[in-house]
């Protein structure tokens, strides 16, 4: 009896958490850092240049206006941010494992929240009473704040996974996972 190779999703899945763990989770990192940056640069733009909040778009804002805007692209990273989580845990142990995993339940409840932003700009019925679209946390903290804070507690465990699992204790995981982890001197 011949063994059945799995089919396409499987062995890239298997795939993103062996040989290619390094480089997707490079790709992905490329990406959060991006959109955190942007985060950063709207906060600078607000706090340190004295912008109005509708004129600070952080930089690919400045040149696109309508990407500060677009609930549905706010809402894509998010789920973009979720399914990395959840594609690339696998590929961690231990206590990277751990850390990977509390970025990963923050940025869920980060995604109910673009997911009720999104409802909200999609049905044109902003709830609460309020004039826009308006998710929980964001009844008692500003947008701009909110989501530069959710970024921030969300992107601080992922760094602490990615040290973890970059740098492991001696025996703290198991032989042939990844070749994330540099080798030992």
């Amino acid at each position: 009896m011949t063994q059945r190779r799995p089919i396409w999703p499987a062995r890239w899945y298997t795939y993103l958490n062996t040989d290619g763990h390094r480089t997707a989770l490079n790709v992905f990192m490329f990406i959060v850092l991006a959109h955190w940056a942007e985060h950063i640069v709207q906060a600078i733009q607000i706090w340190v240049m004295g912008k109005p909040v509708k004129e600070s778009r952080g930089i690919l804002g400045q040149f696109f206006p309508w990407l500060v805007t677009s609930e549905t692209m706010h809402y894509g990273y998010a789920l973009v941010m979720l399914i990395g989580l959840i594609l690339l845990r696998p590929g961690f142990t231990g206590a990277a494992r751990t850390w990977w995993t509390v970025a990963l339940v923050i940025q869920v409840w980060h995604h109910v929240e673009h997911l009720l932003l999104l409802i909200q700009a999609q049905s044109g019925h902003d709830f609460w009473g309020k004039p826009v679209p308006t998710s929980v946390i964001q009844l008692l903290v500003p947008r701009v704040e909110l989501h530069l804070f959710y970024n921030t507690i969300v992107f601080i465990p992922m760094v602490v996974a990615l040290v973890l699992h970059k740098r492991p204790q001696e025996g703290a995981r198991p032989a042939g996972t990844c070749d994330c982890a540099h080798a030992r001197s």
